[in-house]
């Protein structure tokens, strides 16, 4: 078989890493963002239908290139730490991830996942070798919702999941909550305790679901969204609320005295009150790989 979006770039830009999002992984740092078109999954309510559920086309950029200009970017913004591999489904292009994540990696550079975590066990084994953090979108906890909303299956996921962390991955999860179909109590207490059990420190981000591709429930409640964060926050140390203008639910806060460690606002991080990665407070120390770039 040979790959027909080898190379093709649909869209390439320079976001922060809060965006993918990431806030545990150098916050408030900036990722050269590049994605193809397709997916495995074609899910109902896809926020990147346009480029992720049909042929967009796209540029050809060799591996070569592309972390050339990833390496331009960071002497230009010495915020930049490398590339992350997002926007449409990056697995669908794994051949041109692994042999680009290869050069940026021996060029100093991090590589970054955003995925749905669907893929063979044998390819996460080789992407561990390369990818340095992920963010993987655990849609539900329930194996029918994923056979009739995102055509595919849970299993995979959590398997992905698991791999990535065991083998010291940096790992976060996102969560989008759709009204009436994964916003249940029960099923939030089931995602959070599994995902604790693997390890409490990955942090979890609720993302508030806006109507796209075929899906045109209204948009999740806000009070839907602060509701399973409390739920969450009993299992596990970093919980956030994303897609909401509302100031509190992106900031991290010190799991053991609750003080405010890290303010951010929007994609960006405001001011840090972290000695190294040491709450000033407590002492207890923050979960996070790389310390803290405010901008």
């Amino acid at each position: 078989m040979i790959s027909r979006s080898y190379g093709l770039v649909t869209s390439i830009a320079l976001d922060p890493i809060e965006k993918k999002p990431l806030y545990h992984f150098y916050p408030g740092s900036t990722v050269l963002s590049v994605g193809t078109y397709g997916c495995n999954f074609s899910c109902e309510f896809c926020q990147n239908w346009s480029i992720a559920q049909r042929d967009a086309g796209g540029t050809y950029v060799p591996p070569q290139q592309l972390v050339q200009i990833a390496l331009e970017q960071s002497r230009e913004h010495r915020s930049c730490v490398g590339l992350a591999y997002t926007y449409s489904e990056p697995l669908v292009w794994y051949e041109y991830v692994m042999d680009t994540a290869k050069l940026a990696r021996a060029s100093g550079l991090c590589n970054v996942l955003v995925t749905n975590g669907y893929v063979s066990h044998d390819a996460v084994r080789s992407l561990i070798q390369v990818i340095d953090a992920a963010n993987v979108d655990l849609k539900a906890f329930n194996p029918e919702y994923y056979k009739k909303l995102c055509h595919g299956e849970l299993e995979g996921v959590l398997s992905t999941i698991q791999t990535l962390s065991q083998a010291r991955v940096h790992v976060e999860l996102t969560t989008l909550v759709l009204p009436g179909l994964n916003d249940s109590d029960e099923e939030m207490k089931a995602l959070a305790g599994w995902i604790a059990a693997l390890d409490p420190d990955i942090p979890l981000h609720l993302s508030r679901y806006f109507p796209a591709n075929r899906m045109n429930l209204p948009p999740t409640p806000v009070s839907t969204l602060i509701r399973l964060r409390e739920i969450a926050r009993q299992f596990l140390r970093y919980v956030y609320v994303g897609n909401v203008n509302q100031p509190g639910l992106d900031d991290t806060y010190c799991p053991k005295c609750g003080f405010k460690v890290i303010t951010r606002s929007g994609f960006s991080v405001v001011s840090s009150a972290l000695k190294g990665r040491l709450c000033p407070r407590c002492g207890y120390e923050i979960f996070l790989t790389g310390e803290p770039i405010e901008t």
